[in-house]
């Protein structure tokens, strides 16, 4: 059962006395106007240019796998507001009705096709359009389902106090969660228990240190660890 989304908005609002004062985090022009008109330019740029791209992967998924070409699953946005987060569909069509919301490696729901545009991160490319709307912003925190959400602690719940992103530091450092889950006895214990919490600490840092420079760092860090095979490897 989903939170009220009306619940999950008055409890963001409520940390700004908790941990670091919201007034605290950074409030330049980058952060708010720059970091918009980026997301805008470079989200309405990127979606012209892989126009090509994306009509090659839904072809490829629609020859190759019953079920529609996009994914969208309810995620937590900026404030606590609900958001559809568009993804290409790389999993059998009843795959969220099987398991929990992590994915592990080697899962049997991903479809052939699927573990290539996994492994490169194409399937996270239609995300440019919540980008566009303003449900996401190119870098901030990953938007969790609304039960991880649920277990936030106050402080943890900072996070909902900017968009959520396409990427952000935590994606980095967890390049290879899959594989890392694979190996777990209880993956679902383990991402919320321990992973979970380590991004949050991680993007809790980002926000207090929000700027151009750090969000063009961490673009073009996703963008070679993604498509131009340079990463490090394994937890």
């Amino acid at each position: 059962m989903q939170p009220s989304p009306r619940l999950i908005e008055q409890d963001s609002k409520s940390i700004s006395c908790v941990g670091i004062q919201l007034e605290k985090l950074p409030q330049g022009f980058y952060v708010k106007h720059g970091k918009r008109v980026l997301d805008c330019i470079s989200s309405a740029t990127g979606l012209l240019v892989l126009l090509p791209l994306f009509a090659l992967v839904a072809v490829c998924i629609k020859l190759t796998s019953r079920g529609p070409v996009f994914y969208r699953q309810m995620r937590v946005g900026k404030d606590g507001h609900p958001f559809h987060i568009v993804k290409f569909r790389s999993m059998i069509g009843a795959a969220s009705k099987m398991s929990p919301g992590i994915t592990v490696s080697g899962d049997k729901r991903i479809t052939r096709l699927g573990i290539i545009v996994r492994r490169y991160k194409v399937d996270e490319l239609p995300q440019l359009w919540n980008v566009l709307r303003g449900d996401m912003s190119l870098v901030g925190p990953r938007p969790e389902l609304p039960k991880y959400v649920e277990g936030y602690s106050p402080e943890q719940k900072l996070v909902l106090c900017v968009r959520p992103g396409i990427t952000d530091p935590a994606s980095l450092a967890y390049r290879h969660e899959e594989e890392i889950l694979s190996r777990c006895e209880d993956p679902e214990r383990v991402y919320r228990m321990e992973i979970l919490p380590d991004k949050l600490a991680k993007n809790l840092e980002y926000i207090r240190n929000i700027s151009f420079r750090t969000d063009l760092h961490i673009i073009f860090a996703t963008v070679s660890r993604s498509f131009l095979l340079v990463e490090s490897s394994p937890q």
